[in-house]
């Protein structure tokens, strides 16, 4: 029997002034909220839809998990505490068996066919990222087979050490890289991303 493929999208609870708050200082508190909930809800539709992969919210706080911020026929678990990396282990750790893919809310052209290139890359890798032009990932996913690998330790969250960090981890793993794409933290990133559509 196949085991089912899981796509997880982490997202933040949509309050002003506790999403995007790099984005914020550029543009504001309001127009980055506005970013964020058109980004979110776009996004959503896009990737939920494929019945490739199983398709849940990752939400913080973990208060917010039930609001109705998110579409209610969603799987929806709270991220728990921790920086970035423990949250995201948690959810490599504890989903129900099958290979788990992790994306970000904030990277407007992610499209389904690259969460399926992640997912075809992990039967032949054990970990595959999306990396983007500043030294991060806007994808990491895990085959889980045969073992969970312990991957987001001593990581250099917000720099452009972050995915050399956590390649650094995985020096027994075989990883893979598919497209890279940015994710949208300043002006100047909203401004490109608007004038590429």
């Amino acid at each position: 029997m196949a085991l089912t493929p899981w796509l997880v999208m982490m997202v933040k609870a949509p309050i002003a002034g506790a999403v995007k708050t790099r984005l914020a200082r550029d543009v504001g508190v309001a127009e980055a909220l506005r970013f964020y909930r058109a980004s979110t809800a776009a996004t959503i539709r896009r990737l939920r839809a494929d019945r490739r992969w199983r398709f849940v919210l990752s939400v913080a706080p973990d208060s917010a998990a039930m609001a109705p911020a998110w579409p209610a026929d969603i799987l929806r678990i709270g991220q728990g505490s921790g920086d970035l990396g423990a949250r995201m282990q948690r959810v490599i750790d504890r989903m129900p068996p099958g290979p788990v893919i992790i994306v970000g809310s904030d990277i407007p052209t992610i499209r389904p066919t690259h969460i399926a290139r992640a997912f075809a890359a992990l039967g032949q890798a054990d970990i595959v990222f999306g990396p983007s032009d500043d030294g991060g990932y806007w994808l990491v996913g895990a085959k889980r087979r045969p073992h969970v690998p312990q991957v987001f330790s001593n990581v250099r969250w917000s720099s452009e050490h972050a995915l050399s960090d956590t390649l650094g981890n995985l020096s027994n793993y075989v990883t893979y890289q598919i497209d890279p794409l940015d994710d949208v933290d300043t002006a100047g990133d909203l401004k490109r991303w608007r004038q590429s559509g």
